[in-house]
């Protein structure tokens, strides 16, 4: 007699093999869309790192395969991750940046080979500066559609820049909003260095964070973290059209017994965002 949790398992491979065959799309964007470069290939869901499922099996040597650029976390949510340029990066909640070994995990991850579509030089207007949510309006407006997803590189000085990174939570996990409250907060000022993103359509809420998702990381790689706000003057942007999502599922236990029915996007906003305050 099978058990209930061999049941499961064989379930979510027969909705696995569903699920992706339902997420793989290519609208006519890009001349070459079986490219691996129009590929965003993304570890697990948003919403089951809301609900603290925070191991993963998926090792860096083994999502190295799937893209140069990107971002997410590693094990028990011990910091933010950067990929820049083939090489991961971790930033730690002491707000140091540490080399990232070929062995060790991930529970949440998005990266794509970057290819840029199109590149942008930008000048703020006047003699201001941006601040995120200005930049975030500008870049949206250099987007041919809003039914696909982009990755995004920025290359500047950034006047002033508010990152953040969570320490290594302790199991039983607590969600993502309760792990974020403690948080630590990063205020760095003339950095020169790389935002590393993401923009997710709206209709990719709850497998991604609707919108965008920025880490950075600076050119001495001695700081960076998960962007909360910033100023910016003039900076390089690169746009890569990604028109193909492959999301790939944890298959632990965790993951598999998880309610990942629905997360409210008002506590997801928080989580990704400084609205959660730090202790």
């Amino acid at each position: 007699m099978k058990s209930i949790t061999g049941d499961c398992k064989i379930f979510y491979k027969k909705a696995f093999v569903l699920f992706l065959a339902l997420l793989a799309f290519s609208p006519a964007v890009s001349s070459a869309p079986d490219e691996p470069n129009d590929i965003l290939f993304q570890l697990s869901v948003i919403t089951a790192l809301m609900q603290g499922v925070f191991d993963g099996s998926m090792t860096y040597e083994e999502l190295s395969s799937h893209g140069d650029f990107g971002l997410g976390t590693f094990n028990s949510l011990d910091g933010e991750m950067v990929e820049l340029d083939g090489q991961f990066y971790q930033v730690k909640a002491d707000g140091a940046v540490y080399p990232v070994n070929s062995s060790m995990n991930t529970p949440f991850a998005i990266v794509t080979y970057f290819t840029p579509d199109k590149d942008i030089n930008f000048h703020a207007s006047g003699d201001g500066y941006t601040n995120l949510t200005m930049l975030q309006s500008y870049l949206e407006n250099q987007m041919p559609s809003k039914n696909i997803f982009y990755a995004i590189r920025i290359d500047g000085v950034f006047d002033y820049i508010k990152t953040r990174s969570v320490p290594a939570q302790i199991k039983p996990y607590p969600t993502l909003t309760e792990a974020v409250k403690n948080q630590s907060i990063f205020e760095m000022f003339n950095q020169s260095g790389t935002m590393i993103g993401f923009w997710s359509p709206a209709y990719a809420s709850g497998i991604n964070l609707a919108g965008y998702h920025f880490h950075f990381l600076n050119d001495k790689r001695t700081a960076g973290g998960h962007v909360l706000d910033l100023r910016l003057r003039n900076a390089s942007i690169a746009l890569d059209y990604t028109p193909k999502l492959f999301v790939n599922l944890l298959n632990e236990t965790e993951f598999l017994q998880a309610d990942l029915s629905g997360t409210n996007q008002a506590d997801l906003k928080k989580a990704e965002s400084n609205v959660v305050a730090a202790r």
